[in-house]
């Protein structure tokens, strides 16, 4: 049967779309749907800031009247802007094991980011690094996490033979906590830090705690990752997105910060409890029970998941990054976490990449960027 593309312009188009991936993924094992109440959010331009710089548009893929494949394209143009590129993005990109349909929606894609002048297409990216990036390439076998991607194995050979190619590469480790796992130097330098006055190691108790720090967080993200590829400074509006999506996922016990001998932030971890087996029996849906699947996964899980960490620039090689890891360790160890799966690292990281090898992390998982020009 002939392909056709048409574009999502209302509700019910674009509900196909967020939950066509259940029916292309339904034997898939290991896939983690999203947490749709997220989804709906993230494609809502009044709730999600970043529309307010980027173009965007949807596709959807039908074989004889049936949706066999989707994809998004975002424009960035902040982000454009402030790089000088003329980049269009695709995401949101998954359909059945069928070349065909792969090949006729990034086709979309491309031909609209050349209607709008864009010279080179990359992806999966969504509108910054924050959202999941790459196509996983490795580690098919492991169970999936939050915020990354959970691709079925053919999507990058699709991608490749349309001639798309290696833009970036970017990792994620698993580290045993367990005793033995961490060197034993580690709590030896700790010790040592935590008796410097110029630095304080900060903990909470509750989420109320932790409100105060929001701004300071995102103000050092700004500062900090202004190197990574993809990253443009947060608005307002862009915060208060990601804290609404984020914080009530939050164990305080898992969040570490360090302020200076003026008490201004210089660096945070934060960690969440594992919860892909939950989201995968909530089948992605919050209620009308979902959440409890969610939250016992939360409490029986023995892995911690690194959502996010920054370390001021003038302050990294100092030992801050011990100060508030070996803390997180310890929290982790009592309540019978054996295993921390760190955020994705990109490859041209070169010491955070150097730092894991130090502590004899294994790498889990690879995703891929790809890229490819358009004229």
């Amino acid at each position: 049967m002939p392909i056709s593309l048409k574009e999502v312009t209302g509700k019910k188009e674009q509900r196909v779309f967020i939950y066509l991936p259940e029916k292309i993924h339904a034997k898939h094992k290991n896939w983690l749907p999203p947490i749709y109440i997220d989804e709906w959010d993230f494609l809502n331009p009044r709730k999600n800031k970043s529309y307010a710089h980027s173009d965007t548009v949807l596709y959807l893929a039908y074989r004889d009247g049936q949706p066999v494949g989707r994809i998004m394209g975002i424009i960035n143009r902040k982000y454009n802007a402030l790089h000088q590129e003329k980049a269009v993005r695709f995401f949101h990109f998954d359909c059945f094991g069928d070349e065909a349909v792969a090949f006729a929606l990034l086709d979309a894609v491309e031909q609209w980011g050349r209607q709008k002048g864009m010279e080179e297409i990359v992806g999966p990216f969504g509108f910054s690094e924050k959202d999941p990036q790459g196509f996983m390439i490795e580690g098919f076998d492991e169970l999936p996490v939050i915020a990354t991607s959970c691709n079925l194995p053919y999507m990058p050979r699709f991608v490749e033979k349309k001639g798309y190619g290696k833009k970036m590469d970017c990792f994620d480790f698993l580290i045993d906590l367990k005793e033995g796992g961490i060197p034993a130097h580690y709590s030896r330098i700790y010790e040592r830090i935590k008796r410097n006055t110029k630095f304080r190691l900060l903990e909470f108790e509750s989420r109320k705690q932790i409100r105060p720090y929001i701004v300071p967080v995102f103000e050092l993200v700004n500062e900090t990752y202004k190197g990574i590829y993809g990253f443009q400074p947060l608005d307002d509006g862009e915060i208060k997105f990601l804290v609404d999506r984020y914080l009530p996922l939050l164990n305080p016990r898992y969040v570490k910060m360090a302020a200076d001998e003026t008490g201004k932030l210089i660096a945070f971890f934060i960690g969440v409890p594992n919860m892909t087996k939950g989201i995968q029996r909530a089948k992605g849906k919050l209620f009308p029970f979902g959440f409890l699947h969610i939250l016992a996964s939360a409490r029986k899980t023995r892995q911690l998941d690194l959502l996010l960490g920054a370390i001021d620039n003038n302050h990294r090689g100092k030992g801050i990054d011990i100060l508030m890891a070996w803390p997180m360790i310890q929290s982790a160890r009592q309540a019978g976490i054996e295993t921390l799966e760190t955020h994705l690292v990109s490859e041209d990281n070169k010491p955070m990449l150097a730092e894991y090898q130090r502590i004899n992390a294994r790498m889990h998982k690879q995703f891929r960027v790809y890229g490819k020009r358009l004229r």
